[in-house]
């Protein structure tokens, strides 16, 4: 991964690798609870976190501030960081999803709002679960393919 990120004229931010993993957790768990629901306005509330995460990055989003002041100072050891590019980029896939599923909610398109809501729900949990974020993935694979 950090050869594909590694370019000098670029200032990285890095954050706290287990801060996106914990937001995924919570993601996951809000996201079930609006697909269980069909609760358009619990999409319209992650949908607004995932606007944080994607103009100001995951640390800023409500889930990234609980884990910096109260996670983060409970555990033990310093974690790994990592480039907050691909977890902002991940963001971004979240709400692109988030807006599809509450623009079809709000004009009645039930199936539409439900496969939205599952997709981000999908990709939330494999970050929650396995620690493999997708949209982090998609962001890779797009670098590397315009770098050539």
């Amino acid at each position: 991964m950090s050869e594909v990120l590694d370019k000098p004229e670029v200032a990285r931010i890095y954050i706290d690798a287990r801060g996106p993993r914990f937001g995924a957790v919570i993601t996951t768990t809000v996201l079930a609870v609006a697909l269980v629901t069909q609760n358009k306005w619990i999409l319209l509330a992650q949908g607004l976190v995932f606007a944080i995460g994607a103009l100001r990055g995951p640390q800023f989003t409500p889930y990234g501030l609980i884990f910096k002041n109260f996670i983060k100072p409970r555990l033990s050891q310093p974690g790994p960081t990592e480039d907050v590019r691909p977890p902002k980029f991940a963001q971004t896939v979240g709400l692109a999803f988030a807006a599809v599923g509450i623009i079809s909610a709000f004009t009645g398109a039930d199936l539409v709002f439900t496969v939205a809501v599952g997709f981000a729900l999908g990709a939330a949990f494999l970050n929650a679960a396995f620690n493999y974020c997708l949209g982090c993935e998609m962001y890779l694979l797009l670098v590397r393919l315009t770098s050539k």
